[in-house]
């Protein structure tokens, strides 16, 4: 589990799709956009970012999975979507994670970037993404206000 429920959703993004597995809590970059304001155009996608020089879309909200749906479903309870399904990208808000690159010790007060991974971490290198308002706990999770405008 990437994301722990208390969080606060101030602005989401349901206008994208991602043809690729992944798991909720990371931050995802702009691959190509859609034109105009179509909801359903299937040229706006996002991806996970290949480096540090991507745009953010947003933190992802959703697990992505790639299950064969004529063996098994989709666990509505668990927020999983199908790969190229749309995702729910978070903008503007507080989540709670655990997908911070391992060996960073954010401090609460510290501005918020994204890895080659998506993962979030207080060195800078790409756009940033927030800021950190906890240290992590026991399990690794920290608190981060997400503000990507």
């Amino acid at each position: 589990m990437a994301l722990k429920p208390d969080r606060i959703e101030a602005y989401t993004d349901i206008s994208f799709f991602m043809n690729e597995v992944a798991e909720r809590g990371g931050v995802v970059v702009h691959v190509s956009s859609g034109s105009g304001v179509s909801m359903d155009d299937a040229l706006a996608l996002v991806a996970h970012p290949t480096g540090t020089e991507g745009n953010p879309a947003g933190l992802l909200l959703n697990d992505v999975v790639n299950y064969d749906l004529t063996k098994q479903h989709i666990n509505w309870h668990k927020d999983e979507v199908q790969v190229g399904s749309k995702v729910t990208l978070l903008r503007q808000g507080q989540v709670t994670t655990n997908v911070v690159v391992s060996g960073v010790t954010p401090v609460a007060g510290e501005d918020a970037y994204f890895d080659a991974d998506g993962e979030l971490t207080n060195v800078s290198g790409s756009v940033k993404v927030g800021r950190f308002l906890s240290t992590a706990d026991a399990d690794g999770y920290v608190k981060v206000d997400i503000n990507i405008t």
